[in-house]
């Protein structure tokens, strides 16, 4: 689709997910306005887009940067994440409203907090949602809402996906929970329990994916969801060990995340009392099955995970250039069907190497 429908309002085009998506949307011609409370300010990480003053938690500066928009992109957080579930319903709301009024079709960037502990080791869009947490019900609310919002005018497309990383995506696990300091990478810290595995997605292979569809959007029902596999690890530490080789640190040791400390934190710190409310998706499986999104694109976007990594680190200024390994057979990654790394088919751990776990 090349004609003038394609127009989208990306409402958190300066954070990890919305920033991808509104430069991918750019890239493939699309009209993009972007919502900001200090436009001038937010233009230098991005000046291709077309900035407009105000605020996601404004009714009205969310309806008149929606106006003649046929998409709008829902990636948008309270500043700072505080009072993450007293304003996230109200702020999806504005974005609702706005979408009823002009026929609009939302994208909101899922997440797999809608799954409890019984939904099973490998999900997908026609799963049980019973979330035990907090989080998790809000965001079943979330798509409650976009789904009754649908009957009235609006339309809408959830696209769930595992844990975000990429170059200009600071606010994540990899970058504040597995390297959390700065400079050359000394050390990954392990969140997941041993061999469980865990759902990454790479932001830009998904925001491409997300724009895939919303340019084949007349071709999707009014309320549609898909499930976004991105890289599947069968054990977690398998992707701190490609964390190190792609940051040319290969003989960093690979500690257990400190999550005693977390607990004893979590009283008196929110950032440490969300982290713990999601501590179950590090201790069991929860694979996305993504054969609904297959069928409908074909081939998805996949970056190998090494690239990836190399890419996301540089970004993060946490990769040494003069370290990096030239892969050999014996130690390079070796990637198994769709994308997932496994450790029976991944990498042969440095002879001599003994890691603290």
């Amino acid at each position: 689709m090349t004609d003038a429908s394609n127009s989208a309002l990306v409402l958190g085009a300066t954070g990890g997910i919305g920033s991808e998506v509104a430069r991918v949307l750019r890239a493939r011609g699309w009209d993009v306005r972007a919502l900001h409370r200090n436009p001038m300010r937010a233009a230098a990480s991005n000046p291709d887009l077309h900035w407009v003053q105000g605020d996601a938690m404004e009714p009205t500066s969310v309806e008149r940067a929606a106006d003649g928009m046929a998409v709008i992109v829902h990636a948008v957080n309270p500043p700072g994440y505080r009072n993450w579930g007293g304003l996230v319903l109200p702020m999806l709301d504005h974005t609702i409203a706005a979408a009823v009024k002009n026929g609009a079709r939302v994208l909101l960037p899922g997440t797999v907090y809608n799954y409890g502990p019984d939904a099973g080791e490998a999900v997908d869009e026609g799963a049980s949602q019973n979330p035990v947490t907090r989080k998790g019900k809000i965001r079943v609310e979330m798509e409650c809402r976009l789904r009754t919002a649908s009957s009235r005018g609006a339309k809408a497309l959830v696209v769930r996906a595992g844990d975000f990383y990429g170059p200009r995506c600071g606010n994540s696990w990899l970058a504040q929970g597995m390297v959390p300091t700065t400079g050359p990478v000394k050390r990954v810290f392990n969140p997941a329990r041993a061999g469980v595995g865990h759902a990454w997605a790479y932001l830009p292979d998904l925001a491409e994916t997300m724009v895939r569809l919303l340019e084949r959007r007349d071709e999707l029902a009014d309320f549609d969801c898909f499930q976004f596999g991105g890289t599947w690890v069968d054990d977690n530490r398998a992707f701190a060990e490609a964390i190190r080789l792609a940051a040319g640190s290969p003989g960093a040791p690979i500690y257990r995340f400190p999550w005693l400390f977390v607990h004893a934190l979590a009283p008196f710190h929110e950032t440490a009392r969300e982290m713990r409310e999601m501590i179950y998706l590090w201790q069991r499986p929860l694979r996305l099955v993504d054969d609904k999104l297959r069928r409908f694109l074909g081939p998805v976007p996949s970056t190998p995970l090494e690239d990836a990594l190399r890419i996301t680190l540089q970004g993060y200024g946490r990769s040494d250039p003069s370290r990096l390994l030239i892969a050999r057979p014996s130690t390079s990654l070796k990637f198994c069907a769709r994308g997932a790394l496994s450790p029976s088919c991944a990498i042969i751990k440095p002879a001599g190497n003994s890691d603290p776990e």
